[in-house]
């Protein structure tokens, strides 16, 4: 173990000691630093106060929030843009006269259809059930089957 010099006392011509040359052994221990961590000293680089100055401050983004409310594959999809055909069976269609033209138009008047977004959708006859009135069909797309028994009893697509 090395020993410490003691710092030099200066004595004056006397030999006294004056109030001016006197130095401590050991000097003053610094004062305990605050905040620990960051950049030192007081908030320790957190600024004010706060939400933000706190501790377990985990603030997450809102949009990941928003992403992770959406279900992951499993068959969710955005809608597709393709206009789908709305379907009305044959049976439906013994609700018009014996010779009536039946449009898209038409078959939103009796009911049988609805708007979609405001906008009168494009139509598909299917076949099923049995047709008993001779019609007339503008407008709308038909199934090869429901073609067949239309024509069969003597109506008419246009």
């Amino acid at each position: 173990m090395s020993h410490q010099k003691k710092p030099e006392q200066r004595l004056n011509k006397n030999n006294f000691m004056q109030l001016h040359t006197l130095k401590r052994e050991h000097p003053n221990k610094k004062a305990r630093q605050v905040g620990r961590g960051g950049t030192r000293g007081k908030t320790s680089g957190r600024g004010g106060k706060g939400q933000t100055a706190r501790a377990g401050n985990k603030r997450r983004p809102e949009l990941r929030d928003i992403i992770k409310k959406l279900p992951k594959l499993r068959g969710y999809r955005t809608k597709s843009f393709e206009k789908k055909n709305l379907p009305v069976n044959l049976e439906a269609l013994n609700a018009f006269d014996n010779g009536a033209t039946i449009t898209k138009e038409s078959l939103f008047e009796k009911k049988l259809i609805r708007k979609v977004g405001g906008v009168l959708p494009s139509v598909k006859i299917l076949a099923k059930g049995e047709l008993t009135k001779k019609i007339t069909i503008v407008g709308c797309t038909v199934s090869e089957s429901a073609k067949a028994k239309i024509e069969k009893i003597g109506g008419e697509i246009k």
